[in-house]
């Protein structure tokens, strides 16, 4: 029975491991966030990253490929270091050491690990652990979504008129993509719907999605491993993910809806004006 067991579902054993990484990469950011921090500086002003990240990420990197190596790997930190976002159907892990990275360095106690994990390009199961509240947010195909333990389920709530949204500003300071950015709050404000939160990270913006504490998320801009960890946690509590422009979700896309339904998704991605993107698979 146990043997047909593991093989009805043969990557519970890389989710109880990846549990586990979750938990020592939040011990590193916690005892990091106790010392000074060195700060460098990526694509803008806005878009930081610090040694602990490159230290998390190579702790994830090394010790998930010794345990198996002939997965493949997508870790912000290392494409950031000028490798390819190569994404196939092999089984794959898509990892974001410190999702809120200028949270991390201003002290601002939303910061998470992000793991995803998809085989022929579908999420398998996903997880984001919010490490200074200590939440660790789980999601499994077909098993649900969990936070510490408890199930988790979308809100029930699909007129947008008393939805309370989640989305960033972003870490572009181009004046276009600004104008586009505040251009879409605007039109969503003016609908009008209950307001629009901001915490600065994309995976637990979508698990707080998840967890009915949120109605929808929206975001341009960002990569595939704010959301390969996250994406699953949406769906697997009963919401939906969507392109922007109402097709089909794209992981590579750098653009997102996750809502609590599809009818709130439309109803998002009817106002929303489009940021050209260059794919993440493109760069």
């Amino acid at each position: 029975m146990r043997s047909r067991e593991i093989m009805a579902d043969p990557w519970q054993e890389c989710m109880d491991y990846a549990v586990i990484l979750a938990r020592q990469a939040g011990e590193m950011i916690r005892e990091a966030l106790k010392n000074e921090m060195d700060v460098m500086i990526k694509s803008s002003p806005a878009d930081l990253v610090t040694v602990t990240d490159q230290k998390v990420e190579k702790m994830l990197m090394s010790s998930i490929k010794e345990k198996y190596p002939c997965h493949s790997f997508i870790g912000e930190e290392s494409v950031a270091a000028g490798e390819k976002t190569v994404f196939t159907e092999q089984p794959t892990w898509v990892i974001d050491p410190i999702d809120g990275t200028t949270n991390f360095v201003h002290r601002f106690p939303f910061v998470a690990v992000s793991i995803g994990f998809l085989v022929n390009k579908e999420m398998e199961f996903g997880i984001v652990y919010s490490c200074v509240e200590d939440k660790m947010y789980t999601g499994r195909k077909g098993k649900g979504a969990f936070c510490n333990g408890q199930k988790l389920q979308v809100s029930q709530q699909e007129d947008i008129t008393k939805s309370l949204l989640v989305t960033e500003l972003g870490s572009s300071r181009k004046p276009e993509t600004l104008r586009i950015v505040l251009s879409n709050m605007e039109k969503l404000c003016s609908i009008p719907i209950h307001g629009i939160r901001s915490v600065g990270t994309a995976a637990v913006n979508m698990c707080l999605v998840a967890t009915g504490g949120a109605d929808a998320y929206y975001e341009m801009g960002i990569h595939c491993w704010d959301m390969a960890g996250a994406g699953i946690i949406v769906t697997e509590a009963g919401g939906v993910l969507m392109d922007v422009t109402g097709g089909p979700f794209d992981l590579m896309s750098r653009r997102i809806i996750a809502a609590n339904s599809i009818t709130l998704a439309k109803r998002i991605a009817k106002e929303i004006e489009i940021i050209p993107l260059q794919r993440d698979d493109e760069s």
